[in-house]
């Protein structure tokens, strides 16, 4: 069975083509700048050289054809044709209060979608648009929906529910949904099955660091808490986001700089974050050479990030009564060395300790922590596309 899973921003669509009988790689590639000039397709068949097709794309639909076009060609593709295909899974950034778990599409989910999209307007259009293309493009292909707010529909009530009057709950669902729990529910699970444990038996940590970062305490398989809220833009400090911080401030900066709620919310979404305290980059490979260089913004920004997750590691240990297991993903998760050290460093009351050695590691699975302690560290590499597939065959059968 192939599954073909999309990934649809406002701007781009990721894809990867799987062959599920061994859940191999056949084919992954990005489209970028749709609707904008200079767009083009980067493609990689698995054992073949990257071609780049620079092609206007003035839509979804269009990038999808370029996609399927390239999927069945005869020389760079991996496919004969699109009936081989077996289904296609989308990712969905927000599903509400309506999915705890991915879904085959329907018209009626179709509906929900559209309904969602105020939760979500700058991630679930572009979802819906890439939905509605692969339909018109494959429309015999069955297609499921997998979601980032879905794995995080364990939270308990006293959890999700914010101090504010209960009617904007009740009238617009103005609640904490998380996000990333594609990934997080994925290297929870993996982290089971790296220490030969059983994911029931296991209160895990899982972060997931990049340009946007969040974490969540995952007990027993279920998430109890996560640092996103009711948009990705609570929690950690990240790349432009600004995080958790006094909701007074977007007032007062209203006020004394005579700005919209448009442009306040650009400040937070866009200008914030590490960008917004270095001054030089959102990128933490920038970050680390302008320290490096003596920059103290630059210093201070990376400062404050790692502060940040230590914060969450040790609320979220108090919520599990405990912790076993702190996971470390997605690009700078996965790839800083010196973010993982500041991070643990002092979390020896934990009972976490990192072996020097074991962290010199990069991209790849590994135990980060010194043999024997109490909790452990390791390094899980997401993939959000291989569990989206394996939730897409498990519905579409």
């Amino acid at each position: 069975m192939k599954v073909l899973v999309v990934n649809c921003g406002s701007s781009s669509v990721k894809y990867q083509l799987l062959n599920m009988e061994d859940e191999s790689v056949m084919a992954r590639g990005l489209v970028e700048r749709i609707g904008i000039e200079g767009s083009r397709l980067k493609h990689q068949a698995t054992g073949k050289d990257e071609v780049v097709i620079e092609k206007a794309m003035p839509d979804h639909k269009a990038a999808l054809k370029v996609i399927t076009d390239v999927l069945i060609d005869e020389k760079d593709g991996v496919i004969k044709d699109t009936s081989e295909i077996s289904a296609v899974g989308h990712r969905v950034v927000h599903g509400g209060e309506k999915f705890s778990g991915s879904v085959k599409i329907t018209e009626e989910v179709m509906d929900t979608l559209r309904e969602c999209a105020d939760l979500a307007p700058l991630h679930n259009p572009p979802n819906i648009m890439g939905i509605e293309a692969c339909r018109q493009l494959m429309p015999g292909t069955s297609m499921a929906g997998t979601f980032d707010t879905a794995f995080h529909h364990t939270l308990p009530d006293y959890a999700y529910i914010y101090p504010i009057p209960y009617e904007y709950y009740e009238k617009y669902g103005v609640r904490k949904y998380g996000f990333h729990g594609t990934s997080h529910k994925y290297v929870s699970e993996r982290a089971a099955q790296i220490l030969g444990k059983p994911l029931k038996d296991l209160k895990i940590i899982t972060c997931h660091l990049g340009n946007g970062a969040s974490m969540a305490a995952v007990d027993g398989g279920e998430s109890v808490e996560t640092s996103m809220g009711f948009t990705p833009l609570e929690g950690l400090a990240m790349g432009t986001r600004c995080g958790s911080i006094d909701p007074a401030i977007a007032a007062f900066l209203m006020e004394k700089e005579n700005m919209t709620i448009d442009e306040v919310n650009n400040v937070l979404n866009k200008r914030s974050g590490v960008m917004g305290i270095s001054g030089v980059s959102s990128d933490f490979r920038d970050l680390e050479q302008a320290a490096e260089k003596g920059n103290k913004r630059a210093a201070l920004a990376i400062d404050v990030f790692a502060y940040k997750v230590k914060k969450y590691i040790g609320s979220y240990s108090a919520v599990m009564n405990g912790v076993d297991v702190i996971v470390f993903t997605a690009g700078l998760g996965e790839n800083s060395i010196s973010m993982r050290e500041k991070i643990c460093s002092g979390l020896g009351y934990l009972g976490l300790e990192l072996d020097p050695e074991a962290n010199n590691v990069r991209g790849k699975e590994a135990v980060i922590s010194k043999p024997g302690c109490k909790v452990k560290a390791v390094v899980i590499p997401t993939n959000e596309e291989l569990m989206i597939a394996r939730d897409t065959v498990r519905i579409i059968g």
